[in-house]
């Protein structure tokens, strides 16, 4: 091992040749941050090859009496292990430190989504809302925002009541950048809601109409969802927008991330599989869909011991 190589210069190599041409834009840029900010300043002068698991353990301690939460800590780590292990296979150190420390415990929260009650006075507000058509499609569809945001008029079929997500729109500083979905099961094909096609009709003749008014000056994108001039969509507005909409109804505080979290949950409520969810939301594994809503799980399962009382009783 290169006894002279700062884990400042091996870091910021790492992320040039391992992770930037290889992860997604939003991604590297994540990782960037967190190097830059967390761990480059507490621990980039020492050698790769003689950092101790006692420098990286007091450097999460630190991290977690700053404020930080439990899983920010936890993700730096993370970040430190996987350049450390490239580090171990480009033989610029004999052991990955990082994974002989311990990890923050982080208490998993119970998923809040709004009350099927909240969610209909939710709909009932937005009528009419400009972005409304967003919402419907994120409550009925259970889609990711980037999926949300990057869907083309081309992957929708209002005749058959179905649309295909194919490409995500990233969340990334400078220009919209378009990828692929976050993994195979989240390429698929969802059925759409007699609403959601209602309102995605109304929405194509509204941006018919401000296409007209723009003409060339439009974007040719194809985008379902864009601004009044046709570009991309900004996530952090659409959040912003979202959250605005919500205060301004008398409804509680949520991520535009919550919509998902809302759309599993009516699913459940209405007797729909987990399979079937697992499905809709383009979850990769089962025990994942399991593991986020499987406290959603209870009335459900009520509702298939009554139905196997009847089953029996005839």
């Amino acid at each position: 091992p290169n006894e002279r190589l700062t884990l400042a210069t091996f870091m910021n190599q790492w992320l040039a040749d391992s992770v930037e041409p290889h992860r997604r834009r939003s991604t590297y840029e994540s990782y960037e941050s967190y190097v830059r900010l967390h761990i480059i300043p507490a621990l980039g002068k020492f050698p790769v090859a003689r950092l101790t698991p006692q420098q990286v353990q007091a450097l999460l301690a630190a991290k977690l009496k700053s404020g930080l939460s439990p899983r920010t800590v936890q993700y730096i780590r993370a970040i430190l292990r996987a350049a450390l292990q490239r580090a171990v296979q480009w033989n610029l150190a004999s052991r990955n430190v990082a994974a002989l420390t311990d990890s923050p415990r982080v208490s998993r929260q119970e998923v809040k989504p709004l009350t099927t009650a909240q969610a209909k006075a939710f709909l009932a507000g937005i009528a009419g809302d400009r972005f409304e058509p967003l919402y419907v499609l994120a409550i009925t569809t259970g889609m990711r925002q980037g999926e949300l945001l990057g869907v083309t008029w081309d992957a929708v079929n209002l005749e058959a009541a179905e649309l295909r997500v194919q490409r995500t729109l990233q969340a990334v500083r400078g220009p919209a950048t378009f990828g692929d979905p976050k993994s195979a099961s989240s390429r698929r094909t969802i059925p759409l809601s007699a609403r959601a096609v209602e309102a995605l009709r109304r929405h194509r003749l509204i941006q018919l109409q401000e296409r007209l008014v723009l003409g060339a000056a439009w974007p040719d994108t194809n985008l379902v969802f864009t601004s009044a001039v046709g570009t991309p969509l900004n996530a952090s507005n659409v959040t912003h927008r979202f959250q605005k909409k919500l205060a301004q109804l008398g409804l509680p505080k949520q991520r535009f991330h919550d919509l998902r979290h809302l759309s599993a949950s009516l699913l459940l409520a209405g007797g729909a599989a987990a399979r079937t969810v697992m499905a809709q939301l383009g979850h990769s594994q089962f025990n994942l869909t399991m593991t986020t809503y499987g406290h959603l799980m209870p009335e459900t399962m009520k509702d298939a011991a009554v139905r196997m009382d009847s089953i029996l009783a005839g």
